[in-house]
């Protein structure tokens, strides 16, 4: 202090009326340096008051350097709690003013009091009473960690440089424990995490789960937010768009989600409470007709759920002041805030929160223990509770259409186009490939399918047979039936379609079931599909993308959904306009071609039934594919638009897809012909070798990523009813290094261009 007020001492007169930069510039030094002054506790409190007026500090340097004096055990408390609400004062108008406006850039100019709060130091002063007056006096504390949150807000370096503090996340956890503070530390802990580039280790929370044993559901509600803030990285490897060789090392590299799950599952009645949180109803006033007009005032700016909470409370709190103040109800319908607000809010926190808890759900369903959460979700009775929550709650009415996120990209949306969205992505989770999907339907339902069976003359599924009616829908329709009931009404642009035709899609995946195909012909899903393909004008690709892969699942080896298809595309102007779809994209149509494919196939060996051999007359679409030259069209395409270093898991289907040609006409014994053509294809387009190195470098691949040890083949096996035995080799026999084999690549590629790719798994 001495040396600063000194120097001051020997300015000359005309250089005082930069000695307010002089001090900034002198701390920005020593934030950069690390020597000099590097905070502004540093300055003596005169020389601040001196230069407050004209830098107009407002006097929060001022404030920083006494809050600094009297942070220690022995301090009178409450002289620094004033201190505190003084600094929050001017740091909150501001917060409020970025989120309630434009959210601009943090600079000095826009937001000057939190700027000046950041420059003289103020977060590491502002963190000196949180850690020593805890117990003493929670008032104190939650107003630290408000201006802490405001802060935040504005200037986001000081909330990454909170966030690369371990040793302050974990205590911020630890201070959910206290009920007075949680909401402040809740806020603070997600804004933090928010912006951390490493995810935090749940293992690492200190006695995390007595912890979440200790809250009641709302806080239970707020911690599944910071869970999904915390999980929610674009490169957690979900992402369609990421390519196999980068997947496949970081899967090695990093098993956060692994941890992640058995964290949480270690923890008592955590997924029952997680249930009953995702199933709890909605008080819902009458006069709620207004409730989205109030929606789309309110989300634009109240976009965290804890501190929505905190909004909620205080609502409460003015509507229980108020009938103790007065009866008449006649004053309260004056005041629209106190008459309306609680109850809109009521239903947009319940929303809000659900959107995390179904999130979390998601997660737990994808992971190694899946098996475990899907028994735990049938026996609180998840399905159910979602069924009874659909018309009231989940989809209320059409929503207007919206631009489609990636399954991993922060979403900007409101809280009830998420919540639809996670809803349908929590269908897909749970429907995929598991026996527990037949929850989805209610009573009478399970029965249609049955009788669709003993109609057919074909035994009833397994997974069926064992569904415990205890655990299915109840009501008029299960939630499947609900759903294709909304999807037909969905406007032509919306891209719920997508995640609408993804949760029915994944209904269908596995083994394939000529019941459950059946049940969903009946309710006129393959004409929709239709209309939407060639009709509707759709122009998205994602959505387009979800409806042949529907479509594919819904027609695979099924005559009648074949003859339905015929009936509908019943002129060849339509047909034309279905391939013209088909083939502008075909890493968006190959699993639809592939279903084709593989239908063909078993048709043609079943023509003893005349019903086939009708079917195979008559249908546009199987004689376009029973001509050899359309087949080896698709396979040149599919080989040709793909190769190792571009494949992701959108596209490597188009590898699994040419591999299923290959196996097919290896059965037939014309694998050699197909061979054969591609080597043609390469030299009458002038660039012999590359096709055909380019599909041994893919096989090549495909061996390394398919007998991974981790890596499911059964998907494989099941949708193309090929046993995953004659997939790996016909690999082999591809890959045979025989060049007299006329089974092997290698025969078809002349000498001069062998290996032109063979270095691309050291990528």
């Amino acid at each position: 202090e001495e040396v600063m007020a000194s120097a001051e001492g020997l300015e000359p007169s005309r250089t005082r009326k930069n000695s307010n930069k002089n001090i900034i510039a002198r701390i920005r030094h020593g934030h950069i340096t690390g020597r000099g002054i590097c905070r502004g506790t540093e300055i003596s409190e005169a020389l601040l008051k001196e230069r407050d007026h004209k830098a107009q500090w407002h006097g929060i340097p001022v404030l920083l350097r006494r809050l600094y004096d009297k942070s220690h055990l022995n301090s009178d408390l409450s002289q620094i709690y004033f201190i505190i609400k003084e600094v929050s004062s001017f740091l909150s108008m501001e917060a409020m003013s970025f989120v309630t406006e434009d959210r601009k850039p943090a600079q000095e100019s826009t937001y000057p009091n939190t700027y000046t709060f950041d420059l003289f130091g103020g977060v590491d002063v502002s963190l000196q009473p949180v850690d020593t007056v805890t117990i003493i006096f929670d008032d104190l504390v939650k107003d630290c960690l408000s201006v802490l949150y405001n802060c935040c807000i504005c200037m986001e370096g000081v909330t990454k440089s909170l966030a690369s503090r371990d040793d302050f996340v974990m205590f911020l956890f630890t201070l959910m424990s206290n009920k007075k503070t949680f909401l402040q530390t809740a806020t603070l802990i997600e804004d933090i995490l928010g912006v951390r580039k490493e995810m935090i280790q749940l293992e690492d929370i200190p006695n995390l789960p007595s912890l979440v044993q200790s809250f009641n559901q709302q806080q239970l509600a707020n911690f599944c937010r910071i869970l999904s803030v915390t999980i929610s990285e674009p490169d957690m490897g979900n992402d369609d768009k990421n390519t196999l060789l980068a997947k496949n090392a970081q899967q090695r590299a990093n098993p956060f989600v692994v941890k992640f799950n058995l964290a949480l599952l270690n923890i008592p009645g955590f997924i029952e409470r997680l249930c009953k949180l995702a199933t709890r109803k909605v008080s819902e006033a009458s006069g709620a007709s207004s409730l989205l007009l109030e929606l789309q005032d309110w989300y634009t700016w109240l976009d965290n759920a804890p501190v929505l909470d905190a909004l909620m409370q205080m609502a409460a709190e003015d509507a229980e002041h108020s009938s103790t103040e007065s009866s008449d109800e006649s004053s309260l319908a004056a005041s629209p805030l106190r008459h309306r607000l609680p109850q809109s809010m009521k239903i947009v926190h319940e929303i809000m929160f659900k959107v995390e808890v179904l999130y979390v759900l998601c997660v737990l369903l994808v992971g190694r223990q899946r098996n475990q959460v899907h028994r735990m979700l049938a026996e609180f009775k998840l399905i159910p509770g979602l069924n009874n929550l659909f018309d009231k709650l989940i989809w209320r009415k059409q929503t207007s259409t919206h631009v489609l996120h990636s399954q991993n990209q922060n979403c900007d949306c409101s809280p009830e186009i998420s919540f639809k969205i996670q809803f349908l992505r929590l269908l897909q989770s749970f429907s995929d490939h598991h026996e527990n999907k037949y929850l989805l339907l209610n009573a009478q339902e399970l029965n249609e399918l049955s009788a669709i069976s003993l109609k057919a003359n074909i035994p009833e599924v397994e997974a069926l047979v064992n569904t415990d009616r205890n655990l299915i829908c109840d009501g008029k329709k299960g939630l499947l039936t609900r759903l294709i009931s909304v999807m037909k009404k969905e406007p032509p642009d919306s891209s719920f379609r997508f995640w609408q035709a993804r949760a029915v899609e994944s209904f269908l995946r596995g083994t394939t079931s000529y019941a459950d195909q059946v049940f969903l012909l009946k309710r006129g899903l393959l004409e929709h599909i239709l209309f939407c393909i060639i009709d509707s004008g759709c122009k998205s690709r994602d959505v387009l993308q979800s409806y042949f892969d529907l479509l594919g699942e819904l027609m695979k080896f099924n005559m009648d959904a074949f003859k339905k298809f015929n009936r509908y595309v019943n002129s060849d102007e339509k047909f034309q306009t279905f391939m013209t779809q088909i083939n502008s994209s075909l890493v968006d149509s190959n699993m639809l071609v592939r279903c084709i494919i593989l239908s063909l196939d078993r048709f043609e060996g079943q023509t003893e039934d005349m019903r086939v051999v009708e079917v195979l007359s008559e249908c546009r679409l199987l004689s376009y594919m029973a001509r050899v030259e359309n087949r080896l069209t698709f396979l040149f395409r599919l080989v040709n638009i793909i190769n190792v270093q571009t494949l992701t898991q959108e596209n490597v289907s188009c590898l699994n897809t040419s591999l299923v040609v290959l196996m097919l006409a290896r059965r037939r014994g014309t694998l050699p012909f197909y061979l054969n053509a591609l080597r043609e294809k390469e030299y009458a387009e002038k660039y012999p070798g590359c096709l055909l190195n380019n599909f041994h470098n893919l096989l090549r691949f495909w061996q390394r990523h398919y007998l991974n040890k981790d890596k499911d083949s059964t998907c494989l096996e099941n949708s193309s009813c090929i046993p995953f035995t004659y997939w790996k080799e016909t690999v082999s026999v591809l890959l045979g290094s025989d060049r007299t084999s006329l089974c092997a690549i290698a025969s078809y590629i002349d000498e001069a261009y062998m290996d032109l790719g063979k270095d691309f798994l050291e990528v």
